[in-house]
Parts: structure tokens; sequence; C-alpha cells
């Protein structure tokens, strides 16, 4: 299988991209003491506000970088495809988005990721910058319920943002915001299905490798292994095979927001009609969908493939959910 990439140097990708997004969306976006590993808001930082910095690897698109803005996150730190970012852009972004109630790091549970963002927030710490951790937890596929907290954050990223950011938008204080998200994530459930691997810049080979009519149900976003291989299903029946294993830790839920997000070259025609599905199994159900998000949240590169989440939802996270938000590449 052979990959193609418009790219110049594979090696200067990511630098190459944050700086077309900050000049596509110069309105929305800066970077923070002219690092272009750390993305913030235009108008940060907001006086009196909890700072939320979200960040991960390059390759997710439009996670990281395009979450950051008005009623969702305030910054981004971004590492290279596929990998975390350092503590040096972290630690800019934090200084650069603190408003004097302190900073919440939000980001997919990767060992990486924890490492650097743990060894950023000692760092902040010593400048008296008050940071707490949310680690989004919501792909089923890699780690069983009672392991829960060892479990990867996949497109539920998206959800647990969004309820954080709300919450600091309304000028709530940071154990508030804490609280918030972290209810959001024991609340958003994900499961995915890819079809065809995607390739890193610098080596064009296959990030993992399945059989002409194989898929591999649970396979995360970096490749790492799912829970199984077998020929490709219709769409109704993966679909299907994906809600079964959601609505299992569902529990008792009368309400949901629905995202059904492609994993970077799946079309929207495909991602319908899992929609589709996925409205039919939740009213026979009797669940209520709120709101319904169909399309590219949090990718990886060009895979093929797609995943389904759930966010269950009260009279809590109902209106954090609805609240204005708008970035560079995601407005409500």
């Amino acid at each position: 299988m052979a990959f193609k990439k418009i790219i110049n140097d594979p090696y200067k990708v990511v630098d190459e991209m944050v700086e077309g997004i900050v000049l596509a969306h110069h309105d929305i976006l800066k970077f923070a003491n002219n690092n272009k590993r750390a993305v913030v808001r235009k108008d940060a930082p907001i006086k009196d506000k909890v700072g939320i910095l979200i960040g991960g690897g390059s390759g997710h698109e439009p996670a990281f970088l395009g979450y950051v803005g008005k009623g969702l996150a305030d910054g981004a730190a971004i590492g290279n495809v596929f990998a975390s970012p350092s503590p040096d852009p972290i630690v800019e972004a934090t200084k650069a988005i603190n408003g004097g109630k302190g900073v919440v790091y939000m980001y997919g549970n990767y060992a990486g990721d924890i490492m650097n963002f743990d060894m950023a927030a000692e760092l902040c710490a010593a400048e008296d910058i008050p940071v707490k951790t949310i680690l989004v937890t919501d792909d089923i596929a890699s780690a069983k319920i009672e392991n829960k907290k060892d479990r990867r954050g996949v497109a539920g990223d998206f959800y647990v943002f969004k309820i954080a950011g709300a919450a600091a938008d309304k000028g709530m204080d940071i154990d508030e915001v804490c609280r918030l998200a972290e209810k959001a994530n024991e609340n958003t459930l994900s499961m995915g299905v890819a079809l065809a691997p995607c390739s890193l810049p610098h080596t064009l080979e296959p990030s993992f490798v399945l059989e002409d009519n194989e898929m591999e149900i649970g396979l995360g976003i970096h490749g790492e292994a799912g829970v199984r291989k077998g020929d490709i299903k219709k769409a109704d029946e993966i679909t299907t095979e994906l809600m079964d294993m959601i609505l299992k830790e569902l529990g008792n839920a009368s309400k949901v927001s629905v995202l059904v997000n492609g994993l970077g070259s799946t079309p929207l025609m495909e991602l319908y009609i899992m929609y589709k599905k996925v409205n039919e199994i939740l009213k026979t159900n009797k669940i209520e969908i709120h709101s319904s998000f169909v399309g590219e949240y949090v990718t990886s590169l060009e895979m093929n493939g797609a995943s389904i989440t759930l966010l269950k939802l009260d009279e809590e996270l109902q209106p954090l959910l609805e609240n204005p938000a708008h970035c560079s590449m995601f407005s409500v």
C-alpha cells in the first residue's frame, strides 16, 4: 500500500501546520511567547477566569488546536506527530492563559503526556500558578470497566473539553471546573473501528496491518491493538457491535449527546449511514438524543475508520454542552 502526502520536509510538518493554522485564524489564535508549539486564545489571559489548557500529539486535528477559543480551551500545547508536547510549550501556554484563578490541564490518558504535563505543572507551581489535571479515559476497548482509570482518551476528548471550557467560561472556580470535567469523563464512552492504517510523514509506512477484507474493532488512535479483528461487515452490523459495547456500560440514561467521529479518511456519507443506525438503536432503547455531532473531531492522520461516542446528559451537563463556543475548527 503506497501512502502519499502533500508536505514539504517530513520533519517540519508540525511546525508548518501550526504556523498555517495561526495565520489562517489570526483573529482567534496567537503564539504564547513566540513558542511555535504553544498556541493560545488571541485575548488570553482572561482575568479572573480558570484557564483550560489541552494538548497532545499532532495528527489528530482538529484536536487539539481546533478547540482553542472562546467557551472552550484557552490554549493548546502541541507535540510531534503522535507524541507528547515537551514541558517547555506547556509551561509557556500555562503562563499565557493564567488569569489568576489557576489552570486545568486536560488530555488523553497516555504515559508520555502524563510525564511531560506533570513536569510542567511542577515548574508552574514553583511560579505560584496552581495547576490541576483531568485525564480523559473514554475508550472502552482499552481496559475493562473495573480498570477504567487505565483507559485511553480518544474522541471523548471533545465532550470533556467542551464541558470544562463552558464551566470555566461561566466563571466557576478551579475545583468546580474539575468536578464537572470529571463528571463528563465518567459519563463519556467511546468505541471505534478501523478499516485501514495511516502512515507517519517521515516513514510513509503503515501504522498497523490489516488484510484487504479485514477490520479491527477497538483499535486506538495511534494504532494500539483493539479487541478483535475480522472480516469487514455492513455498516449496520459494525454500528450495532460498537453500540452494544457502549450501551452495556451506559447504565440508566434517558438523554445523550452523540458523536460519530471520522478518523481521517472516512467519507461523511459513511459516517451518516452509521449515525442513522445509532439513532435507531437509541430510539429502540428509549434514549433521547439531545444533540448530534457527525464529522472529524479527533482524527488519526489518514486512518480509515470511525468511532461512536455517547455523553450521558443531566441537568448539570446539558447546559454546559449548549454553552456557546467559538474556535477555529468548532463553533456552537
